[in-house]
This record gives C-alpha cells, sequence and structure tokens, in this order.
C-alpha cells in the first residue's frame, strides 16, 4: 500500500479500556503514540474515540477519573470524542449498560467511507457486531484494518472479515504508555 492513503482510527474506548486492563494490567496509555503506531507514517484525517460517560450520582469517583482521562484525550490534535451514555438499571448490583457508542463508532466510519474521507479505516475494537459496518465499507472499495487484543482465537468473524490484523500485544504497547 503506497504511504499516502489517508488513514482515519475509530477507537472503542470501553473495548480499549477493558483489553488493556484484562492483558497489561494498566490503562494509562498515551493515546497519542498509540495512534502514531497505528498508523505507520501514513497521513492521519482524524481519529475517532468513542466511549460512554459514567453516571456522576452512580459512580463519583470514577466520574471524576473518567472526566480527566477524556479532557486529556480532548487535547490529542485531530481527535474528536464521541461519547455515549450509561443505562444505570437495578445499580450497583447489575453493571450499567453502555447506549449509543457501538452503532455511533459504526454510523461513522460507513458514512465517511461514503463521503470518501479516507482510504483506510483502522478500527481498534473487538466487537463482532461490528462485523457489518465493516463489510459495508470494504464494499465502498475502502480498506479495513482491525487492531485486536488478545489471542488469535478472538473475534474471528472480525479477523475473517478485516483486510489487515494488527496484533496489539506488549511488543506494540512498547513505547505507548505514559512516562
Amino acid at each position: 500500500m503506497e504511504k499516502s492513503e489517508r488513514v482515519m482510527i475509530f477507537i472503542d474506548g470501553s473495548n480499549l479500556y477493558h483489553s488493556l486492563k484484562a492483558l497489561f494490567h494498566r490503562t494509562d496509555i498515551d493515546i497519542g503514540k498509540f495512534c502514531n503506531k497505528l498508523l505507520e507514517k501514513r497521513p492521519l484525517v482524524r481519529i475517532y474515540y468513542y466511549n460512554a460517560r459514567v453516571g456522576i450520582k452512580e459512580e463519583p469517583e470514577r466520574y471524576r477519573d473518567q472526566a480527566k482521562f477524556f479532557n486529556s484525550v480532548a487535547q490529542i490534535p485531530y481527535l474528536e470524542l464521541r461519547l455515549g451514555h450509561l443505562v444505570y438499571n437495578h445499580w450497583p448490583n447489575v453493571p450499567p449498560l453502555e447506549k449509543g457508542v457501538d452503532v455511533q463508532l459504526a454510523t461513522d466510519m460507513i458514512t465517511h467511507s461514503y463521503k470518501n474521507n479516507y482510504d483506510t479505516a483502522v478500527l481498534v475494537a473487538g466487537d463482532n457486531d461490528f462485523v457489518g459496518a465493516v463489510q459495508a465499507v470494504k464494499d465502498v472499495g475502502k480498506h479495513v484494518e482491525i487492531a485486536l487484543f488478545g489471542k488469535e482465537s478472538s473475534s474471528m468473524q472480525l479477523r475473517r472479515v478485516a483486510d489487515k490484523i494488527i496484533a496489539v500485544n506488549a511488543r506494540f504497547m512498547k513505547g505507548c504508555w505514559k512516562n
């Protein structure tokens, strides 16, 4: 692939957070450095970071930590923060449900492909729900790379539909942590 291809990065923040926590037992990622590694020196169009805001009255401490994190992420050049929300039913016995995040990510990825805003989409997610969106983007003639955490057996449907898999392992993460 030629180096002039335009790249957009779409990050499922919840997947990123939980994957980092599970695999590396840390979450202090430098999103800017991580995205630069995903770009492989190709020109960046924009980064979209999706997540759901924690409830202030349900989880005040997590809310403050998350707000600090979102503020730092929002400082990254060419990054758009897209926030859904959490629905707290039967809290704290049942964890909250994330609403509006995956659909927003899939919609943005497809919309930008039809508008010809990028040549390659890099999706940082592990949810098989994105398979249809990835196929739709490929059907428009765009390339889709998927950054996946964990074992080769994870997200088999995403692996099959992707043009390229980026294995996010300890070697890849070297230099992507905050100091």
